[in-house]
C-alpha cells in the first residue's frame, strides 16, 4: 500500500487539467507516467493512445485459457484547482492530513487508477484473468473522443466485465455499487431587448432591459416549490434508502434557514429527477455597473437528466422551454452544447455477484446499491459499444470526498478497503476457472 501511495502522490503532483489548453503537455506527461507504471506490473502490451483528443492509455494482460477478461477503467485527468486561497493544502501536493489525502485527483480519479494498480501488484504481474486497463485523459471535459476511440480500439477493449472506479460511496466505511446516473447537456441562452444600451432614467418604466428580462425568464424554469418546470422531462422513482435531513445539510453545506428545493424523497430529487441550474451569466460586472438598460444578456444553463430519458430529447425540450417563455415579447436564442446521456446500470449475474461477495469481505459490510446525480456519459457509451459485458459502476471517494471543488480528498480506510475488494474480485474470477 505504501508504495501505492507513493505513486499516487506522484500523479497528483502532474497537474493533468484536460481543460486548460496551456497545461495540454501535463496531460501528456500524465499519460506517460500512467504507461511507465502499468509496465513496472510487468504488462507486456502498454501503449498511449487518441482519436484526436486527448492521450488515453491502453494496457493488456492476455487471459489465461478459459478465463475471462477484466476492463479496469479510470481516468488520469482531474479538474481545475480554482482559486488556490480557499484550499487548506497545495492542491498539486498529495498532502496526509488525519485519515485522508488531500490534493486535486486524489480520489477522482487517480484514486481510482491507484486501486487498479493496487490489485494488479497482489498478482505481481500475473494476474489469475485477462485484465485490460484503459485510462481515459478526457474525462472531466465529458470524454468528447470517448466514441471514437471505443471504436478504433473496440477489439482490444472487449471484456467481459467493466470496473469503473470513477463514482461514489454511500459513506465511509459503506462501500457501494452505482446502479443509475443522470445525465447532462447545457447551453447558453440570449435575451436581447433592445438594438443599443440607452440611460435608465430616460427610458426605465417603459423599455424592459435585458438582464431583467433575462431573470424572469431564468425564474420560469422552476415551480414555486422548487420542481423543474420544463413540460415532458422524465421523471423516475427513487430507491428506498434514507438520506438523512441532518446529514445531507452537513453534506451539501446549505447554509442554515435555506430551505432545500422539489418535493420527493431526498435520493429520488438528486438520483431520479431532473435538475436545472444557471452556472454562468454574462452581464456588466459590478464594479462597472452604470445606470444603464442592458441591451443583450447571456447565461449558461446546465440540465441534469433523468435515467430512463434521453439527453438531445431533454435539450430540445429546454429550447423549446426558453424560445416559447420570453418575458415582454423579448428576443430568445438557444445555442445547445453538450449532451452526455444518463444511464440505467443492471447489477446481474455472475461477475456482479462475485463483485458483491468481494465488496462485502473487504469491507466487512455489505455493499449499497445508489444512483448518481452527476453524469459519467462515458458509462453508456461503455453499455453501447459492449452490449453483452457486465458493466460495474465502483467508488473510492465518499460524500466528503469534495470531487471538482477545493480540498479534494481520499479517506485511506476506503482506499485500501477499495484495494482489497478488486483483487478479491479478480481472485475469484479466477478461482472459477481453477
Amino acid at each position: 500500500m505504501q508504495g501505492v501511495l507513493e505513486d499516487l502522490q506522484r500523479l497528483v503532483s502532474i497537474q493533468s487539467v484536460s481543460a486548460d489548453p496551456d497545461r495540454a503537455q501535463e496531460v501528456q506527461r500524465s499519460a506517460e507516467a500512467v504507461a511507465g507504471l502499468i509496465r513496472d506490473l510487468g504488462c507486456p502490451d502498454v501503449r498511449i493512445a487518441s482519436a484526436g483528443g486527448a492521450p488515453a492509455v491502453i494496457g493488456r494482460f492476455p487471459a489465461p485459457a478459459g478465463a475471462p477478461t477484466v476492463c479496469l477503467y479510470a481516468h488520469h485527468d482531474v479538474q481545475p484547482e480554482g482559486d488556490r486561497a480557499a484550499w487548506r493544502t497545495d492542491p498539486f501536493t498529495a498532502t496526509p492530513i488525519g485519515d485522508r489525502l488531500f490534493g486535486r485527483g486524489t480520489a477522482d480519479d487517480k484514486g481510482g487508477l491507484a486501486v487498479h494498480l493496487a490489485a494488479l501488484r497482489a498478482f505481481e504481474g500475473r494476474p489469475p484473468v485477462g485484465v485490460t486497463l484503459f485510462i481515459e485523459g478526457e474525462e472531466e471535459i465529458g470524454s468528447p473522443s470517448l466514441k471514437a476511440l471505443l471504436a478504433a480500439n473496440a477489439d482490444e477493449l472487449a471484456a467481459d466485465v467493466f470496473v469503473i472506479a470513477d463514482s461514489g460511496n454511500w459513506a465511509v466505511g459503506a462501500p457501494a455499487f452505482t446502479t443509475s446516473l443522470r445525465g447532462l447537456a447545457d447551453c447558453v441562452v440570449e435575451v436581447r431587448t433592445l438594438d443599443h444600451a440607452i440611460h435608465s432614467g430616460s427610458f426605465g418604466g417603459v423599455v424592459p432591459d435585458a438582464l431583467t428580462s433575462l431573470c424572469r425568464l431564468l425564474a420560469t424554469l422552476h415551480d414555486d416549490a422548487g420542481n423543474v418546470a420544463v413540460a415532458g422531462l422524465h421523471s423516475g422513482p427513487g430507491p428506498d434508502l434514507d438520506y438523512p435531513a441532518e446529514r445531507l445539510r452537513a453534506e451539501s453545506g446549505i447554509l442554515d434557514g435555506v430551505e432545500y428545493i422539489g418535493e420527493g424523497t431526498a435520493v429520488e430529487r438528486i438520483w431520479n429527477r431532473p435538475a436545472l441550474a444557471v452556472i454562468a451569466l454574462d452581464a456588466t460586472p459590478v464594479a462597472k455597473a452604470s445606470n444603464t438598460l442592458l441591451a443583450s444578456a447571456r447565461a449558461k444553463i446546465s440540465l441534469r437528466v433523468a435515467p430512463g430519458d434521453d439527453a438531445g430529447r431533454a435539450l430540445d425540450l429546454l429550447t423549446e422551454h426558453l424560445k416559447t417563455h420570453a418575458p415582454w415579447g423579448a428576443q430568445v436564442s438557444v445555442t445547445g452544447g453538450d449532451t452526455g446521456e444518463p444511464s440505467v446500470i443492471p447489477f446481474e449475474g455472475p461477475y456482479a455477484e462475485a463483485a458483491r461477495a468481494a465488496f462485502a469481505e473487504a469491507w466487512g459490510v455489505e455493499p449499497v446499491f445508489i444512483g448518481q446525480g452527476g453524469s459519467i456519459p462515458m458509462v453508456a457509451e461503455f453499455a453501447d459499444t459492449f452490449p453483452n459485458a457486465t458493466v460495474l459502476v465502483t467508488a473510492v471517494g465518499d460524500p466528503d470526498t469534495r470531487a471538482h471543488g477545493a480540498n479534494e480528498s481520499l479517506h485511506l480506510g476506503d482506499f485500501h478497503a477499495a484495494c482489497v475488494a478488486e483483487a478479491l474480485f479478480l481472485d475469484s474470477l479466477g478461482s472459477e476457472r481453477r
